[in-house]
């Protein structure tokens, strides 16, 4: 794809447009918003993708086509799991409910102009070493083992370089000074945890890019699609946040998932990189053979997770819980008393 410049400034410029009305909404009224409200924004946000991989389809053809709705669902993916993380950044920072949205929204911002760079760099870099795509391949199937091998480890937070350097440089206060990111106090100032968490959220999530980006390099070697792909995926990620974080905990194959689809992807580059050497029994894989697998791979693990969510669900509600039997007196009414007050019974050894 020969783009002119203008067109990668006119696609920019769309992007901030969209991002500075949202910004704007989130500024004048900041509040956790309804169901209902993130409902209709992640809609709208998954029809503007929509539209817009439909026009690349039209202008550049299925093939181009095929890989940007491939990035795009596989970085959308990977950006609901992430959102596990982001969770436990606002409940390790204790973030306001009401200041949730500009956190989220400005570290989006913040997380879009950090992989615009790596996007940048890692273009360069597959165009002049052919060799990377092995070492991609093999980093994405190291990553899906990983999260299979983890799967079952309780996640937490540690700050990164970027936000220990923040600390210890800057300034900090104790406590949040309503939405403002930076206060002067006995004449000095000094930044809020605001500023220090979304700080956390934008370079936490350059942290994931690292599996993310190399992953989509390997179903699109254009940088645009590359590029339009992520942005495109993050763009929705704070209404998606308010809008399934009652549902992350019932999609327990996820990981599952994920690592389903980065080890087909890593092993995608390697074979494709093996032909492109001259290697003769290794295939190349269409697009659409890929794209077929990352979604029926999704698909299926969103479904079978609600089974397993429901399945539990009913067990719970059948089972009496621990403690209801009979032979727990404790706090019980006594139907012996006449005024049907509690005793306490306590078991003497």
């Amino acid at each position: 794809m020969n783009l002119p410049t203008w067109v990668w400034l006119v696609t920019i410029a769309g992007f901030m447009l969209v991002l500075a009305v949202d910004f704007y909404l989130v500024a004048r009224n900041p509040r956790e918003p309804s169901f209902r409200e993130c409902t209709w924004w992640v809609i709208f946000y998954v029809l503007l993708a929509g539209a817009f991989g439909t026009g690349i389809l039209l202008i550049g053809g299925p093939a181009h086509g095929g890989e940007f709705f491939a990035g795009w669902i596989t970085e959308y993916s990977l950006s609901v799991d992430n959102l596990f993380v982001f969770l436990l950044i606002m409940s390790r920072f204790s973030v306001p409910t009401r200041y949730r949205q500009k956190v989220l929204l400005v570290g989006v911002v913040l997380a879009l102009l950090l992989r615009g760079v790596f996007i940048a760099a890692g273009a360069e870099a597959v165009t002049r070493f052919d060799w990377l795509f092995y070492i991609f391949g093999a980093f994405l199937i190291y990553t899906a083992w990983k999260l299979i091998g983890h799967e079952d480890e309780e996640a937490e937070f540690s700050e990164n370089i970027a936000l220990r350097t923040v600390r210890r440089i800057v300034p900090t206060t104790d406590a949040y000074h309503g939405s403002a990111l930076a206060v002067k106090i006995n004449g000095r100032r000094a930044v809020t945890p605001m500023l220090i968490v979304m700080v956390a959220i934008g370079t936490t999530d350059l942290l994931f890019a690292l599996d993310s980006i190399p992953a989509i390099f390997g179903l699109t070697k254009e940088p645009y699609l590359v590029f339009t792909a992520n942005a495109f995926a993050l763009m929705g990620l704070r209404q998606l946040f308010f809008l399934i974080g009652g549902l992350l905990d019932r999609l327990i194959y996820l990981s599952k998932g994920l690592s389903i689809v980065l080890a087909f992807i890593g092993v995608k580059l390697v074979l494709e990189a093996l032909h492109h050497d001259g290697v003769s029994w290794a295939p190349e894989i269409p697009i659409m053979v890929s794209l077929g697998v990352i979604v029926g791979t999704l698909l299926i693990t969103a479904v079978l997770s609600l089974i397993k969510s429901r399945s539990d669900r009913s067990r719970a509600l059948a089972d009496p819980p621990a403690g209801s039997g009979p032979g727990d007196l404790a706090g019980q009414v006594d139907p012996t008393d006449p005024d049907g007050k509690r005793s306490e019974v306590h078991a003497d050894g």
